[in-house]
């Protein structure tokens, strides 16, 4: 016979705020709580169980399994009912546990008299610490009311082992944020550094997850809401009239006037919790839809809901972004997200930044690898764990971080940033040194910019000169169109500051990865493949004309070289080098003083270029490959999707033979050809390209040395013929057998 089970959540948590108000250890304090929940529920066993590292949990305290089995049992993530809930984050609530699927037993509790299981995760903002469980012989399902009772204390438990209130002798009680945790993420940005977390947004710490008086918790959410909706209308009303900004901030309100998502947070603050966990709550299920959604606008939205529970909760606690921290003398940004002008505002001051989310083409990816900061991206849950002033210690090579790492990672790591710097050494005394192989062939080494903040290095470096100037960046780090007048002033600078090296500039370069804030994206279902850079340049000529407008002026009677990037026909070509004719036209008919000589090129960036009538060779006066874009068109792997992008090797024999079917065909029209992209400033693979036939190599100024260090011991005919040797084996790559041979003929 079913007997009829109600559960007050309120006055559970009004009892539960008794325990933590006591002074008690730890085990003794989770002892009480689920001894609290088995009365409160009317229930025979309540458990508790943690996290003691990434893959197992502990049974840490129960009312009614064995006393003897606390922290004996333990069971891997996705084992048994637990291990399930633990994995998939949803609740498992049965009337016969073990008939479901993935049941697993343990004896050591004394379980099997128990019927009906109800397991709820322990969560605190998409991160799960544990699962709590109540049990009883009974076979029934529990009821709605009872499982959201569950729901509320799971988030108090959440909020009170953020606090260290369960810290105890076993691993899983030990206190949170002291670990040492390794994040394996993706490199964005290369090199290594050793510094102490720095917070983009600090964490929001909830004292108080318990309501005293829940009436005066519904009249702070209110007026916090109310606050909220009146910033979201002075954001809407000093808004540019970009739509996409626009769309943003409307989504924001739409989200701050749901009468759903207040109704629900209301709900909480009845049932127990204070406002503060009433919203963390509510964000902590938005952080789990997104976590698991894949319709790319669902997952913006849910990314808006939750930036403005991180504004509401902000406005209730009173924990703004100035916290009143110090940031360290070596600071490593930790974030989920950072756009390309909060990076800037940073600047150099960072050591290296490690990000929740980004991509390789991504705008802070971009101005990482101007300030030449190593940038780990995909370092999934660091803002939860970390906390401002953790040692960490970040691997852009292989795209780790170490935070808070033993004693034994941060020697090796340390060792590792030492042979770095005596290699930097060793480059310092060949950068004046021209690169010249053994066999005596000379190959030009220029470096990449984007940034005045580049130019220092250019004399530092050695390069030659800057064989890729972004131009895009000064129009992606700003939240309206430049002027012309603020654009000649940027070349200008950046021509003074070359000292009359050559300065490559590569004109505007938006879509794909990089769309600019204030401009209307295009809905392309494969932006790489869609409306970008040239494509954009001739459909929208007024703003093309006034870049080309301010990089005449910017040259004031100086050499100019200016660079079409993303050219797929020779007509493109055409079409632009008609654009730029029609501007030195109408910039000699106002009087101004026009460039010295005008270079111009463009960039070999898709396997259709390659394959051009001969004519645009002749007409062409320089190319650029540009090999990002190219390798991931040539093997149709996209270089932002993690899955594909690290399958196909730059020395794969297939992509050397078709770069040397472009050497041959600039030698045939005798037209200066380069290589520009990550893989030119690899050593490995930038000998390779030499010994293919390119002749000028435009990298990072951070590689040019260590890429000159290794031209100078190498013999590029002997390794031609290492090459050709492996490609006639069938090899698929030839990166073994250079290798190999590297090491044997280099001093």
């Amino acid at each position: 016979m079913s007997v009829e089970h109600k559960t007050d959540s309120r006055q559970m948590l009004g009892r539960l705020r008794e325990v933590m108000a006591e002074d008690a250890h730890g085990q003794a304090r989770l002892d009480r709580i689920t001894a609290l929940i088995a009365s409160s529920m009317h229930t025979e066993v309540c458990s508790v169980y943690l996290f003691r590292d990434a893959e197992t949990l502990e049974l840490c305290a129960t009312e009614g399994l064995k006393p003897e089995a606390v922290h004996q049992t333990r069971m891997r993530l996705g084992e048994g009912l637990v291990g399930r809930v633990a994995r998939t984050a949803k609740i498992i609530n049965t009337a016969d546990a073990p008939a479901e699927a993935g049941f697993r037993y343990m004896p050591e509790t004394g379980e099997e008299i128990y019927s009906s299981f109800a397991g709820v995760p322990i969560q605190r903002l998409g991160e799960t610490l544990g699962v709590l469980v109540v049990q009883s012989k009974e076979a029934r399902k529990y009821t709605e009311e009872e499982l959201y009772a569950l729901e509320v204390v799971a988030m108090v438990l959440a909020e009170m082992a953020e606090l260290g209130a369960f810290i105890g002798d076993s691993a899983a009680l030990s206190a949170r944020h002291t670990k040492p945790v390794l994040f394996r993420g993706s490199c964005a940005q290369e090199g290594s550094a050793e510094g102490h977390v720095w917070l983009h947004e600090p964490r929001v710490v909830i004292t108080n997850p318990i309501a005293e008086d829940p009436a005066k918790e519904a009249e702070r959410l209110t007026e916090a809401v109310d606050r909220l909706r009146v910033s979201v209308d002075q954001m809407l009303e000093g808004a540019s009239a970009d739509a996409e900004h626009l769309q943003v901030l409307e989504a924001y309100r739409m989200f701050a006037n749901s009468k759903g998502w207040m109704r629900r947070m209301q709900a909480d603050i009845t049932s127990g919790l204070s406002a503060e966990a009433a919203v963390e709550k509510e964000q902590t299920q938005a952080r789990l839809r997104l976590s698991t959604a894949s319709d790319p606008y669902l997952r913006e939205r849910l990314h808006d809901l939750d930036d403005l529970s991180n504004r509401l909760l902000r406005i209730l606690t009173g924990q703004g972004t100035e916290t009143g921290a110090e940031m360290p003398a070596d600071p490593i940004l930790v974030a989920r997200n950072i756009g390309p002008a909060e990076l800037l505002d940073y600047g150099r001051s960072l050591r290296g930044i490690v990000l929740e989310q980004g991509s390789v083409g991504s705008h802070a990816a971009v101005v990482a690898r101007a300030l030449a900061i190593p940038l780990v991206i995909h370092a999934k849950d660091i803002t939860n764990e970390a906390l401002n002033g953790d040692h960490i210690m970040v691997d852009g090579d292989q795209g780790i971080a170490h935070l808070r790492p033993e004693d034994t990672v941060t020697t090796a790591f340390r060792d590792k940033i030492a042979m770095q710097a005596k290699a930097q050494e060793r480059y310092a005394s060949i950068r004046d040194t021209p690169a010249e192989t053994k066999c005596g062939t000379r190959i030009s080494l220029t470096m990449n910019a984007g940034l005045m903040a580049d130019l220092p290095s250019l004399e530092s470096s050695g390069a030659e000169g800057v064989g890729l100037f972004r131009t895009e960046l000064q129009f992606l780090i700003r939240n309206k169109m430049p002027t012309r007048t603020e654009l000649k002033q940027i070349y200008s600078h950046v021509l003074d500051n070359a000292g009359g090296k050559r300065v490559v500039f590569r004109t505007l370069d938006i879509g794909s990865d990089k769309v600019l804030s204030y401009m209307k994206p295009a809905e392309e279902p494969n932006p790489a493949l869609g409306w970008r850079a040239i494509r954009v340049g001739l459909d929208k000529p007024g703003v093309m004309r006034m870049q080309l407008q301010a990089l005449i002026r910017a040259a004031n009677g100086r050499p100019l070289t200016v660079m079409f990037p993303f050219v797929a026909q020779y007509d493109e070509y055409r079409a632009a080098k008609a654009e730029l004719a029609r501007t030195l036209e109408r910039e000699r008919i106002l009087g101004h003083i026009l460039p010295e000589k005008i270079e111009l090129g463009a960039m070999l960036e898709t396997p259709s270029l390659a394959f051009a009538p001969k004519a645009f060779f002749e007409e062409v006066e320089f190319l650029s490959i540009g090999g990002n874009d190219l390798k991931q068109f040539f093997f149709a792997a996209d270089r932002e999707n993690e899955r594909v992008r690290r399958r196909y090797d730059t020395l794969n024999v297939s992509f050397l033979t078709f770069l040397q079917r472009i050497v041959e065909r600039c030698e045939e029209t005798n037209t200066p050809l380069s290589f520009c992209g990550e893989d030119a400033g690899r050593p490995l693979e930038a000998v390779c390209l030499a010994a293919m036939g390119l002749r000028a190599l435009s990298m990072r100024p951070a590689s040019i040395g260590p890429v000159k260090s290794l031209l100078l011991r190498v013999d590029l005919t002997a390794l031609r013929e290492v090459i050709e040797e492996a490609a006639a084996r069938g090899e698929q790559s030839v990166r073994r057998a250079v290798l190999d041979h590297l090491r044997n003929t280099s001093a």
